[in-house]
């Protein structure tokens, strides 16, 4: 049994929504586990965002496109005292981490499985302490940088929601879209760049577990590249 296939209702900024048909232990636990873990953005987001939570937490954090959710998981087993939104809106995706949830609950994290753009305008203002977006789709052809999630307008959405000294991080193996990133970090007037040294872009965040999309970049002998821009 194949996936429904769902309308995009934004900006379409990733491609298919979908791979092999789910086995069916995925399919039960994720249609008994997500509903619960799934934020509701047909009401009002709370002023207070710990509030959404069933553990008590003192940050907030935001991952776009968490993939297969190693770093999602791993960064959230080891910040208990922060809580996670994670979006994904590939299905195989989104299954994967809920059967790890199912395996291994963890009370701090939170789910969107569509598009983020949903989320980032649903947030309230200076609500959110840190914005992780790794390995996006660089979508490489000319034709196809508009769908880049990295544009002024998104970056704009960043500002209204990051915390004043709140971090936005990037990664990537794709040069064109690190310069891209870059460049429009760079024109827009509510980000810095912290790097200090010329090897700094090349060092991996502190505890890096690794991506399933990076090993595969770096099997194809692509180098990834660790940007983190500070909300003024």
């Amino acid at each position: 049994m194949t996936e429904p296939r769902r309308e995009r209702s934004t900006e379409a900024f990733f491609g298919r929504r979908s791979g092999k048909a789910l086995r069916p232990l995925q399919r039960s636990i994720r249609d008994e586990l997500l509903p619960e873990l799934k934020l509701d953005l047909t009401s009002p987001a709370p002023v207070d965002l710990r509030s959404l939570f069933a553990a008590e937490v003192d940050v907030v954090r935001m991952e776009i496109g968490f993939g297969g959710g190693e770093h999602l998981v791993h960064e959230a087993a080891r910040h208990p005292e922060a809580g996670f939104i994670g979006v994904e809106p590939f299905v195989n995706s989104m299954a994967k981490l809920v059967v790890d949830l199912h395996d291994n609950p963890l009370a701090n994290i939170r789910l969107h499985d569509d598009d983020a753009t949903q989320v980032l305008d649903w947030l309230p203002e200076a609500s959110l302490d840190g914005i992780d977006l790794f390995y996006p789709d660089p979508w490489p052809k000319k034709k196809h940088w508009k769908r880049r999630f990295i544009s002024q307008k998104n970056l704009g959405r960043f500002a209204r929601v990051l915390k004043s000294g709140g971090r936005f991080r990037f990664a990537s193996d794709i040069d064109t879209y690190v310069n891209w990133t870059l460049q429009h970090c760079h024109e827009h007037s509510e980000f810095d760049w912290l790097a200090e040294t010329a090897a700094d872009w090349h060092t991996p965040y502190e505890a890096w577990p690794g991506t399933r999309y990076e090993q595969k970049a770096h099997r194809e002998g692509r180098v990834g590249a660790y940007l983190t821009f500070l909300r003024r």
